[in-house]
């Protein structure tokens, strides 16, 4: 039996007695200990040494996934931990936490009592998985953090982790800036947040510079200003850059508004009163006007609170509401008395599960790598709330998790409710009408219903120049943006033959057809090799080419070489006039043909069609901009930045580099012969 550490964190590995491996190895980082002052962000639970927890049974089905877990339980632990129920091919498909991990795991062995959605998980279960953890609320900060990294099908998963923005308030200059802020708070200063949506920070950015006339320039444009910018004419900056302000006034416009973003809003406007009145009585009018204006810029915060509580000062409220199997989740943050935004989030889940399951699993993924504040108002009760919160407190100051019952704040839970449900009536009728347009796109084609997923393709150049292929992705819920994919063209035609030879090297230039070829054998060949038996999901149900009937033609010459015939393509090509509406389709077969202009399938093929055109746009660009910071020299192997800068130094410029002799560039200080060989060899190949 093997050694399980006291170490929290350490994995415990357990192998049955059984002679049957894992078919299928998965190499995994080193281990790292768990602490919970770093936070679950730092988590990396993998590992290959003792402390990992496998035991794997080949084939499948219920009675094949209970002899695994019924082999593991010899060897599991009496103790905390998280386990991770693993399928054939080594994906996770579940992962729990427990506080007794034996106990837990000898729960799935008994199917009886287990419902539809656990038995197909046992069933899938080829393979356990444990991480043992010194108490249970580590083990629950553990098991969020790996839902979000292994995303297993049987949890619940919050899929959008994208960071919230902030307002940084700069401390290393002698005129603070104010700025919007993303990412890790390692710049000197204060930061407040987080706020809903970069509209929402945008809106408080342009108050606060009405209200205070801070600076919102880089330092190295305030350190290059020799007059005063724009915002100083239209009285959104105070001009420290050049003088109009002294340092000790603009730090008091500094601490008024790190007191009105921390909530003392009343006591600043209070003083700019006070102050007002004064300036008026000194018969500085124009002074007076400028705090009027200012004081108006707070009363526009004020009056876009239109969700706020007396009482909640530094709080998230988090509501759920359940309905056909769907859950929304309101999320609006609370810092220093104001409402600084909301947003909604519609998690992946089983629909048996209750709403108090969904919003447990999304509390501990929401805030696995986001500062916590000290309060946070529900909804429902969360299972194992006091749990939840230990968690949540674990490393940094005390979180209390609340359900208020009645009084304003029950009040505020139940306005936000209505909002989630709301949001989640949107959802829903944006589904159905989803549905209706795929049935439509179905039968516009001759394609048996329902689609599940449309792919289209589009390519980027300028005469061939950073060539690039674009795919995009719409199913039943919509655009699946990641499931995008980016193409840099190669110029290879890639052989499918058996015991091709290398790859053949063509010039593609600006031949769209190639372009295309290239893009379609990539995805096919790679989706033949993944998923042969088309049991992953990834297979098109139709795949829609921005072209007319010449890029069909190529696409259609692809999936014939790979002996696909069952995928349908079409091509969708502007009319003779380049006008939307006037689409022309091409079908392998049949004739082309046009929609009605006001067909709601003709417009969404459309949106489906710029989508791709935007994507693949934008990526163009993105390796355009790139490609111009590269020099010729940087493709030569052994060229660092410091002979690049001899040779530039010397030459001028990589073009009269390239046109100079072997021995002038022998010349070269720090330049030997060698690599001055190379340079010209690949200036000179075939010369």
């Amino acid at each position: 039996m093997p050694h399980v550490s006291d170490s929290a964190g350490e994995l415990a590995k357990v192998l049955p007695d059984s002679a049957a491996r894992p078919t299928r190895s998965r190499r995994r980082p080193a281990p790292e200990t768990f602490d919970p002052r770093r936070g679950p962000a730092g988590l990396d639970v993998a590992a290959d040494n003792a402390g990992e927890a496998k035991t794997a049974i080949a084939g499948s089905g219920a009675a094949n996934g209970v002899a695994v877990l019924r082999a593991a339980l010899k060897s599991v632990p009496e103790r905390p931990g998280v386990y991770r129920m693993l399928d054939r091919k080594g994906d996770a498909v579940y992962v729990g936490k427990a506080r007794n991990l034996k106990s837990r795991v000898q729960n799935y062995t008994h199917l009886a009592g287990l419902s539809t959605r656990l038995r197909r998980m046992v069933s899938e279960t080829a393979a356990l998985e444990i991480v043992v953890t010194a108490t249970e609320a580590e083990a629950l900060l553990l098991e969020c953090n790996m839902i979000k990294r292994l995303l297993p099908r049987f949890n619940v998963l919050l899929r959008d982790d994208k960071s919230f923005p902030l307002i940084h308030i700069t401390a290393d200059h002698e005129f603070p800036q104010l700025a919007k802020h993303r990412g890790a708070r390692s710049g000197a200063g204060v930061y407040f947040g987080p706020f809903a949506s970069a509209g929402a920070v945008n809106r408080t950015l342009i108050t606060l510079q009405k209200a205070f006339l801070l600076r919102s320039c880089s330092d190295s444009v305030f350190a290059n200003r020799t007059r005063p910018c724009l915002l100083f004419q239209i009285k959104r900056c105070s001009a420290p850059c050049v003088g109009r302000i002294s340092g000790c006034d603009y730090a008091a416009l500094i601490d008024e508004a790190k007191g009105f973003l921390s909530g003392r809003r009343a006591d600043v406007q209070a003083r700019l009163a006070r102050d007002m009145e004064a300036a008026s009585a000194a018969l500085d009018f124009e002074a007076a006007a400028l705090l009027r204006d200012r004081i108006r810029a707070l009363s526009m915060v004020q009056g876009h609170q239109d969700i706020y509580t007396p009482g909640v000062d530094d709080a998230d409220v988090i509501v759920a509401h359940q309905a056909g199997g769907h859950t929304c989740i309101q999320v609006f943050f609370f810092r220093g008395a104001q409402n600084w935004g909301n947003r909604a989030y519609f998690p992946s889940h089983d629909r048996q599960l209750a709403v108090e399951e969904v919003l447990t699993s999304f509390v501990g993924q929401f805030y696995d790598n986001r500062p916590k504040p000290p309060c946070v108002l529900l909804s429902h009760r969360l299972v194992e709330q006091e749990l939840v919160e230990e968690a949540l407190s674990l490393g940094g100051r005390k979180v209390t998790l609340a359900v208020p019952q009645r009084g304003n704040k029950r009040k505020l839970i139940d306005r936000i409710a209505a909002a989630a449900r709301e949001a989640l009536g949107r959802r829903l009728a944006e589904s159905s009408t989803q549905r209706q347009l795929l049935d439509g796109v179905a039968a516009a084609f001759g394609l048996p219903a329902p689609l599940t997923r449309i792919e289209v393709y589009d390519n980027s150049h300028i005469q061939g120049a950073n060539a690039v292929g674009a795919m995009i992705v719409a199913g039943p819920e919509g655009l699946v943006k990641n499931q995008y994919r980016k193409f840099t063209i190669r110029g290879a035609r890639l052989s499918t033959g058996e015991g091709a030879a290398a790859p053949e090297r063509q010039a593609l230039g600006g031949d769209d057809y190639a372009m295309m070829r290239e893009v379609l054998l990539r995805r096919f060949a790679r989706a033949i090799k993944e998923d042969p038996d088309r049991t992953g999901g990834a297979w098109p149900d139709l795949v829609l080419i921005d072209g007319g009937r010449g890029q069909l033609g190529a696409a259609q010459g692809v999936l014939d070489e790979l002996g696909i015939g069952d995928v349908p393509l079409v091509g969708i090509a502007k009319g003779f006039d380049r006008n939307a509406g006037r689409e022309r389709f091409f079908v392998p077969g049949r004739p082309s043909f046009s929609l009605e202009p006001r067909d709601p399938v003709l417009y969404f093929l459309q949106r489906l069609r710029d989508e791709a055109h935007r994507f693949a746009i934008g990526t163009y660009r993105a390796r355009h901009a790139k490609s111009l910071g590269r020099s010729p020299l940087d493709e030569i192997a052994g060229i660092g930045a410091r002979r690049k800068q001899a040779l530039l130094h010397h030459f001028g410029s990589a073009r009269t580099v390239a046109r100079a002799g072997l021995a002038e560039i022998e010349r070269v200080p720090g330049i030997s012969k060698t690599v001055a060989k190379k340079v010209y060899d690949h200036f000179h190949a075939g010369g």
